[in-house]
């Protein structure tokens, strides 16, 4: 019996490899975790960038309650089951009146992880709509095994490496997937998606965590990730501990060396050796 999903939101996401919207938080909650970022931005002089959007649960208490909200998780659970990872996860923000794009992908391309079995869920801090620049998605494009990509480092790309899918996707099958503050959709790794420019006059802000079962393995190297359920019984990450504090000195050592050592895993073969590469700042 499921915990939070209905048995056909359940059936919904095997089929169509999505789910949206779902509601975990009410919208002055989720509001408050934009005030809280924004107010961060504002003691750092700016949008996160570099290796501050990636993995900031482990430098931000607030995002460390975040990955592990119980609503959120219950229903990971339905999902990829009760052991659960927190492989990763980072901002997409787009600016207002800013051409930044997420151009169609597969989540899968570079993450070295050894089982599809990943769950992403997106989290809307701000409305994600027609409007700003909304997910889109192609149902059912789950079902593909890994197709090709070819990087392009495109500046305005969100992405790692800019990435793109190199075969034809079919836009008139896409389904853009609408939320309001508070909402969260849920996709499979595989599924094909992107999302368009935001050309309104407020930012489009979403939260994306990567949720993996524990018995999944890193191919390409050393990693870690945090257990925010269950119980680990495999061992194959390092175990993260949660931050007590914003950016304390010793989490900000131990994010420099995961998000380095994280660097080397999603752009092998680049020549980028850092997310603050000037390659890797884009956005």
């Amino acid at each position: 019996m499921p915990k939070r999903l209905t048995e056909a939101q359940v059936a919904q996401y095997r089929e169509a490899g999505y789910l949206a919207p779902i509601r975990i938080m009410d919208e002055a909650e989720a509001l408050a975790l934009r005030a809280a970022l924004e107010a961060v931005e504002a003691r750092t002089g700016g949008p996160l960038r570099g290796d501050l959007r990636h993995k900031s649960h482990l430098l931000f208490p607030f995002l460390a309650d975040l990955v592990r909200h119980p609503a959120l998780l219950d229903a990971v659970e339905d999902l990829i089951g009760a052991d659960i990872l927190c492989w990763s996860s980072s901002f997409f923000i787009k600016e207002a009146a800013n051409p930044a794009f997420v151009s169609w992908h597969q989540d899968s391309t570079y993450w070295g992880l050894s089982s599809p079995e990943v769950a992403t869920a997106w989290v809307a801090l701000t409305p994600s709509d027609a409007e700003n620049g909304a997910m889109a998605v192609i149902p059912g494009s789950h079902k593909l095994d890994q197709v090709p990509h070819r990087d392009t480092f495109d500046r305005h790309n969100l992405l790692t490496r800019g990435q793109e899918i190199a075969v034809e996707v079919d836009d008139s099958k896409a389904v853009m997937l609408t939320l309001r503050p508070g909402e969260m959709s849920l996709h499979h790794v595989r599924l094909v998606h992107g999302s368009a420019p935001n050309p309104s006059f407020d930012r489009r802000i979403g939260y994306a965590i990567r949720y993996i079962p524990t018995h999944i393995r890193q191919l390409e190297g050393e990693d870690s990730a945090t257990l925010v359920r269950g119980i680990d019984r495999y061992g194959h990450f390092e175990p993260e501990p949660r931050p007590d504090g914003e950016r304390t000195p010793p989490m900000m050592a131990l994010h420099k060396r995961i998000a380095e050592r994280n660097a080397k895993i999603l752009y092998r073969g680049t020549g980028v050796e850092s997310f603050n590469d000037p390659a890797a700042l884009r956005g």
